[in-house]
């Protein structure tokens, strides 16, 4: 399988638009690629937390219009990083889509975890509820977002929902940089699992971003490793190793506690 993750860099002095279409560009340069990623809230800068409202759209707005196309002039699944999401009904969202190599919505998930405490996403955005998976042809992603990197229970939520790929775009501050590695590698170690996590460059209203997104395998080991600045990582990796690494090592069979039914959502 092959993944590319775009950490695209947000620059305050580009439209919203104008990065909308330069992302699509470079989502259709990955063409043969397998699985295509972006990272949270690249149209506004995940800090940006003034632009939320102003920059919020509908579900099936101007960017999944365009993610969508991007999708399928590509021929590749796209998980399209996170926007801010309007609900007609209620409050924003912090939403993720993810698009089928047709262009079809696969899946959009609500961020569950919001990150601010009393300020910022926490209290401009609403909270998600459900956990998300997506059944690709030969294996299952499970979706979370930046601060849910956090919360270990949400990833052992998806791979008792059969994950095998995590995806985890992001806006990571570069001041929390070697958490954010940390992170990764725990959450596939301990799932054992692959953790596909692509985060932004540039800096988000004065908040510089830490980059490096990173592709970890169920074992722990870094596959591959994007630097600071604007560029697309790109890695082959083999699904199979999951089941692999599972069947070798099966310490997941020792759990004792948190066993409870998962309840997810395809």
């Amino acid at each position: 399988m092959r993944a590319s993750l775009i950490q695209i860099a947000v620059d305050e002095d580009e439209s919203v638009e104008a990065r909308r279409q330069r992302a699509a560009a470079l989502v259709r340069e990955q063409a043969g690629a397998d699985l295509v990623v972006l990272p949270e809230l690249w149209t506004t800068g995940a800090f940006a937390y003034e632009e939320f409202g102003r920059e919020a759209e509908p579900l099936e707005g101007p960017t999944y219009d365009v993610m969508a196309k991007a999708a399928s002039d590509a021929g590749v699944w796209l998980h399209a990083g996170s926007v801010p999401e309007r609900d007609p009904e209620g409050p924003l969202y912090n939403t993720s889509l993810v698009f089928s190599p047709s262009g079809e919505l696969a899946a959009a998930y609500r961020k569950i975890h919001r990150f601010g405490f009393d300020k910022g996403e926490a209290v401009l955005m609403g909270a998600g509820r459900e956990l998300v998976t997506v059944r690709l042809p030969g294996t299952t992603l499970g979706v979370a977002t930046c601060y849910d990197l956090r919360f270990p229970e949400l990833f052992r939520g998806l791979a008792d929902a059969g994950a095998e790929v995590l995806v985890i775009p992001a806006g990571w501050p570069e001041r929390r940089r070697a958490h954010w590695t940390l992170l990764a590698q725990a959450r596939a170690v301990e799932n054992q699992a692959f953790v596909l996590a692509c985060g932004t460059a540039g800096t988000h209203a004065g908040v510089p971003q830490a980059g490096h997104s990173i592709v970890v395998d169920p074992w722990g080991e870094v596959l591959a490793e994007a630097g600071a600045g604007e560029e697309v990582l790109t890695v082959e990796f083999d699904p199979a190793k999951v089941a692999t690494t599972r069947d070798q090592f099966p310490a997941l069979k020792d759990r004792v506690l948190g066993l409870a039914p998962p309840h997810h959502h395809d």
